[in-house]
C-alpha cells in the first residue's frame, strides 16, 4: 500500500467543478421482481436499493461522461479548449481502444487534452485523483478533467439475482486545479491485492479468454463476485486506507465532517462507520436511489451533495473505496 502526503512544496490541487449524469430511465426493485427470482423487500434488506437508473441501448458510457464533464466544467468557469487532460475511470469503456477519454474528448471539444482511461473497478475514481493531482503538481497540467462513469447495465448477469440487483449506470466528473488557501487535496492512501482479484470480476473477454461461442454460453462476460468474501475485505481496506490517509493528513475521525463512500451496499457502509467509529450521519449515500454506479459511485455523491449545499468551504471530505483488483484507497481533502 502506498501512502501520499501532500508536503509544503507541493502545489496544492483541489477539486473547483463538479457535475454527474444520470439516464432518464428508473428500474425498480419492483420491476425487477419480473426479470428474476427475487423481491422488493429481499433487495432493499440486503442491500439498501430501492431503484437505480438504466442507459438506454443508445446511450454509451461516454455520452453520459461527456454530460457529466459539461456539467463540471461549466461549474468550474473553465472552457473545454483550456482542459489540458482527460482521464476517464471505467471499467465498462465504449470499446477495448481507442479509449473511451479520446471519445469523450471529441464529444465537449477539449481539442487541446490528451487522454487516458484508468482501470481500478470501483476504485477507479481515487486513483484518477491522484493522477491527477501528479499531473498538475508536477507542472505537466493546469486543468485536469477526471471523469468516472459506468453502463453497468452491460455487464451484469440479468439472470443473477444477487448481482444484478446490485448495479446502476451513471457518470460524474471533477474538474482539478491548483487552489489558494488550504484548499485541496491533503493526503491520500491507496492499496491493491492481485491474489483476490478471482473474488471479483468478469472472467471472459480480454486476451486470457477472448469471446468465443463457448464463452458467450458460459456467461462468462458478466460480473461475478463472491459476496460474503468481498463484503468482508470491502469493509477492512477502506477502513484501514481512511485511518491511513488521516493519519498522513494529521487528523483524527473527529476531525472529518463528511464522509463520501463507495456506494457499494448499505450494509457495507454501515460496517464502517462503527468500525471506524464515526457517526453514521457523516455519511453521505445516495445507494438507494442510484444502486452501486462502480467508478461513477462516488463522483456522483459529491456533485450531489455539493449542490445540494451539504458540503460547504471550509468543510473536511473523507472519501473512501473498494474495487475488484482488489483495489482501494482513501483522499482527505479540504473544500
Amino acid at each position: 500500500m502506498t501512502s501520499i502526503e501532500q508536503s509544503a512544496s507541493t502545489k496544492r490541487v483541489g477539486i473547483t467543478g463538479t457535475g454527474s449524469c444520470l439516464p432518464d430511465r428508473v428500474m425498480t426493485n419492483r420491476e425487477l421482481e419480473s426479470i428474476v427470482e427475487t423481491t422488493d423487500e429481499w433487495i432493499q434488506t440486503r442491500t439498501g436499493i430501492r431503484e437505480r437508473h438504466i442507459a438506454g441501448p443508445d446511450e454509451s458510457t461516454s455520452d453520459m461522461a461527456a454530460q457529466a464533464a459539461f456539467r463540471a466544467l461549466e461549474s468550474a468557469r473553465v472552457d473545454p479548449e483550456h482542459v489540458d487532460a482527460i482521464l476517464v475511470a471505467t471499467c465498462t469503456p465504449d470499446t477495448i481502444f481507442p479509449n473511451t477519454a479520446c471519445a469523450v474528448q471529441e464529444k465537449i471539444g477539449a481539442k487541446s487534452a490528451f487522454c487516458m482511461d484508468l482501470s481500478a473497478a470501483c476504485s477507479g475514481f481515487l486513483y484518477g485523483m491522484e493522477v491527477g493531482r501528479g499531473l498538475i503538481a508536477s507542472g505537466q497540467c493546469r486543468t485536469v478533467l477526471l471523469i468516472g462513469a459506468e453502463k453497468m447495465s452491460t455487464v451484469v448477469d440479468w439472470q443473477d439475482r444477487t448481482t444484478c440487483v446490485l448495479f446502476g449506470d451513471g457518470a460524474g466528473a471533477v474538474v482539478l486545479q491548483t487552489v489558494e488557501g488550504e484548499r485541496g487535496v491533503i493526503a491520500s492512501s491507496l492499496g491493491a491485492d492481485g491474489s483476490l482479484g478471482n473474488l471479483l470480476g468478469i472472467p471472459g473477454g480480454g486476451s486470457r479468454r477472448p469471446a468465443t461461442a463457448e464463452s458467450v454460453a458460459e456467461r462468462l462476460h458478466f460480473i461475478r463476485m463472491e459476496g460474503n468474501q468481498v463484503f468482508r475485505h470491502a469493509v477492512v481496506c477502506m477502513t484501514e486506507a481512511g485511518r491511513k490517509a488521516l493519519e498522513q493528513a494529521h487528523m483524527a475521525p473527529t476531525d472529518v465532517d463528511w464522509v463520501i463512500p463507495h456506494q457499494a451496499n448499505m450494509r457495507i457502509v454501515r460496517a464502517i462507520a462503527n468500525r471506524a467509529a464515526m457517526p453514521f450521519e457523516k455519511f453521505i449515500t445516495n445507494l438507494e436511489r442510484v444502486g452501486n454506479l462502480s467508478a461513477a459511485s462516488i463522483p456522483v455523491a459529491l456533485d450531489e451533495a455539493v449542490r445540494d449545499g451539504r458540503i460547504a468551504s471550509g468543510q473536511t471530505v473523507l472519501l473512501v473505496a473498494f474495487g475488484g483488483g482488489f483495489t482501494w484507497g482513501a483522499l482527505v481533502l479540504k473544500w
